[in-house]
C-alpha cells in the first residue's frame, strides 16, 4: 500500500463543488501527494509531478494486460461484475481502459476512421448546427446554455459523426449521463441500475447499425470503423461499440462541461469576453487560444485515475504494485510553478500547456472535435449576444470530483 500521509479533503461537499481551487492551492503547497480513503487511492497535485507520471511506462488504466487470464477472471467474479454484464463488457474494458498492444492496436484502428480532415471538414455543420439553434432562441431572451445550446450540439455532431439515425438522437444525451454517473464514488444502487439499462438498449442499437453498415457502408464513422484494417486486423463488432460509446461519453462530457464552465467563465470576466467579441479582426487567433485557457482554467475533467504496474518510488512515496494513483488535472491547471497568474483567467493566454485532455498513449482521441465544437459554440454566442448576461442567482456546480460541471446556466440578453 501507498506510503503518502492522509489529507483533509472533501471532493463530495457543496462547499468543494462551488470552489475547489482553494483547497488545490493548499493541498499543492503542504501535501502535494497524500492518500484519500475515501477514494482509496494516492492523490498527486502538482503539474510536474502529474505529467511524469501520465509518461511514466510503470503505470497504467489497467493491470489486466500483466496478469494471467485466470486471475483476471478471478478478480472480475470477485469486484462482481456479472452484475452490470453489459456495463463491464462495453464501458469497463474500452479503449480508454486498456494498454499495451491491445490499446495500440485500437487506437490505429479508431484513428483511421477518425481523422483530421474528417474533424476539420465538419465546421460548417457545427457552424449551421449552432446559428440554427441560436435562432429559434434570440425572440425567448433568456435560456438555459447548457440544455438549450452546449448539450445538444455535441449530440447532434456525434450523431452526424457516428451514422446516429436521426430519429433516434435524443436518446444519446440521457445514455451518457447514466453511464458516466458510475465514475464518480457516490454513485448509488440506483445509479447503477440506470448505467445498466443505457448500455444495454445502447449497445444493441450500435451493434445492428454496425451490421447494417458492415453490407451497406456510407460515409460515417461506424463505417469508417468497420472497414478499418490494420495489419491485417480489424476492430471486433465489441471493441466497435465500446469505441463509439466511449466517443459519446467522454467527447459530450467534456464538450458540455468545457464550454459551461468557460461561458460562466466569460461572463465573470467581461473584459476577456470583449476581447473574444473583437475577433477575429483584431486578433485572429483569440478565440484558439481562448478554447485552450477555458480548458485550463477550469478544467471539464478534473481527475484521472492510474494504476501502478510495479512497485516503485516517486515523489518521496512509495507505491506498490496495484496502487491507485489520482492525477488532479484541476489542480495541475492552477499550479503557479508552470502557469504565471495561474489563478487569473487570460483568454490570450500563451503558452498553455494544460493538462485537460491529458498527454502520451492515453491523449483524447476526441480533443479536435471538442475544441472545434467549443470555439464555435462560445465565439457564436458572444458574437451574435452583445448583451448577454446571468439570468437570476449565481449557477450552481454539481458535488462530484472526476467531472466539474454546472447543473444549469441560465442566460439573458
Amino acid at each position: 500500500m501507498s506510503t503518502a500521509k492522509p489529507a483533509d479533503f472533501e471532493p463530495y461537499s457543496a462547499a468543494f463543488a462551488a470552489d475547489p481551487y482553494p483547497v488545490y492551492s493548499r493541498l499543492r503547497e503542504h501535501t502535494p501527494v497524500f492518500y484519500s480513503a475515501q477514494l482509496g487511492m494516492t492523490l498527486f497535485t502538482r503539474y510536474d509531478d502529474i505529467r511524469s507520471l501520465l509518461l511514466d511506462g510503470r503505470l497504467g488504466r489497467t493491470l489486466d494486460h500483466v496478469k494471467h487470464p485466470e486471475e483476471i477472471a478471478r478478480q472480475r467474479v470477485s469486484a462482481e461484475w456479472q452484475r452490470l454484464p453489459s456495463y463491464s463488457r462495453y464501458v469497463r474494458v474500452n479503449l480508454l481502459e486498456t494498454e499495451g498492444t491491445e490499446h495500440a492496436r485500437v487506437r490505429r484502428l479508431v484513428s483511421a476512421a477518425l481523422t483530421p480532415r474528417r474533424v476539420r471538414d465538419l465546421r460548417g455543420r457545427i457552424q449551421a448546427l449552432v446559428d440554427e439553434m441560436l435562432l429559434t432562441l434570440l425572440p425567448q431572451g433568456r435560456m438555459n446554455f447548457l440544455a438549450d445550446l452546449a448539450e445538444p450540439l455535441p449530440v447532434y455532431m456525434i450523431s452526424d459523426l457516428l451514422g446516429w439515425p436521426l430519429e433516434e438522437r435524443h436518446r444519446l444525451r440521457p445514455w451518457s449521463a447514466q453511464i458516466v454517473r458510475l465514475y464518480e464514488k457516490d454513485h448509488s444502487a440506483e445509479d447503477e441500475a440506470q448505467a445498466e439499462a443505457a448500455t444495454t438498449e445502447f449497445a444493441a442499437m450500435l451493434g445492428e447499425l454496425a451490421d447494417r453498415r458492415r453490407n451497406d457502408p456510407r460515409d460515417d464513422l461506424i463505417s469508417g470503423m468497420v472497414a478499418a484494417v490494420d495489419e491485417g486486423e480489424r476492430l471486433t463488432r465489441d471493441e466497435l461499440i465500446a469505441t463509439c460509446m466511449l466517443l459519446l461519453n467522454a467527447g459530450h462530457e467534456a464538450t458540455v462541461n468545457a464550454a459551461g464552465n468557460g461561458l460562466l467563465a466569460l461572463l465573470h470576466h467581461p473584459e476577456q469576453a470583449a476581447r473574444l467579441r473583437a475577433a477575429p479582426a483584431a486578433e485572429p487567433a483569440i478565440l484558439t487560444s481562448a478554447v485552450e485557457e477555458i480548458l485550463r482554467f477550469d478544467a471539464p475533467l478534473q481527475l484521472f485515475h492510474r494504476y501502478v504496474l510495479e512497485d516503485l518510488s516517486f515523489a518521496g512515496v512509495e507505491l506498490r504494485k496495484g496502487d491507485t494513483v489520482g492525477l488532479l488535472y484541476g489542480c495541475a491547471n492552477r499550479d503557479p510553478q508552470v502557469f504565471e497568474r495561474a489563478d487569473e483567467f487570460d483568454v490570450g493566454r500563451n503558452p498553455n500547456r494544460h493538462l485537460s485532455f491529458g498527454t502520451g498513449t492515453h491523449f483524447c482521441l476526441g480533443a479536435p472535435l471538442a475544441r472545434l465544437e467549443i470555439e464555435i459554440l462560445l465565439g457564436t454566442v458572444l458574437r451574435k449576444l452583445s448583451e448577454l448576461r446571468l439570468d437570476g442567482a449565481e449557477p450552481e456546480f454539481r458535488t462530484g470530483l472526476v467531472f466539474r460541471a454546472l447543473k444549469a446556466l441560465s442566460v439573458c440578453w
